[in-house]
């Protein structure tokens, strides 16, 4: 009797087992033509963003409260003091590039000509390479830089609120991390 019960439970696992199958494959086959296309596909990672490399906070880029500042990104992280990043952005770099290193802001300027003769806001600077200084701005008129090879120019253009957003938080003193 004991094996009688057993074939029984046998043949239904069986049958439930083929009928998955069967249905598995029926919802493989009968899939709708637009989300068989790569487009379906793109349209679903889109709407599901994966995590973007591009704005990962670089390694070793200091530690504590900071301004992370990639030249080879030209973006920029405000690092809050337990390492989590607050806001990132992308930049406009200038002609001229600070050296990788720690540096700390050293003048703020609410509102200047920038060095190629643009009105520029939230000014702050926090390097020196030979005698032209280096900071973020934006301009009054939301533009990017035209950058002139010829021209030395230290304005790192950000967008107004992303100049304000620096300008709040890179007061003077402020640790700046530039990283290649």
């Amino acid at each position: 009797m004991a094996g009688t019960s057993s074939l029984i439970v046998a043949g239904l696992t069986a049958t439930a087992l083929a009928t998955i199958g069967y249905l598995g494959h029926q919802a493989a086959v009968n899939v709708p033509p637009e989300l068989r296309r790569p487009a379906a596909a793109v349209a679903v990672r889109k709407a599901f963003p994966r995590h973007d490399s591009r704005t990962v906070l670089p390694a070793r880029s200091g530690v504590g409260e900071r301004v992370v500042y990639s030249l080879g990104a030209d973006r920029v992280w405000l690092v809050d003091e337990g390492g989590k990043v607050r806001r990132t952005f992308g930049v406009s770099p200038s002609t001229v590039d600070p050296a990788p290193g720690s540096y700390r802001v050293t003048s703020r300027s609410g509102e200047v000509t920038g060095s190629d003769g643009v009105p520029v806001e939230h000014v702050v600077r926090f390097a020196t390479v030979g005698d032209t200084a280096i900071g973020f701005s934006a301009a009054l008129d939301g533009s990017a830089p035209v950058l002139d090879p010829r021209e030395r120019t230290g304005g790192i253009r950000e967008t107004r609120a992303d100049g304000a957003a620096m300008w709040k938080f890179a007061t003077i003193g402020r640790t700046v991390v530039v990283v290649p």
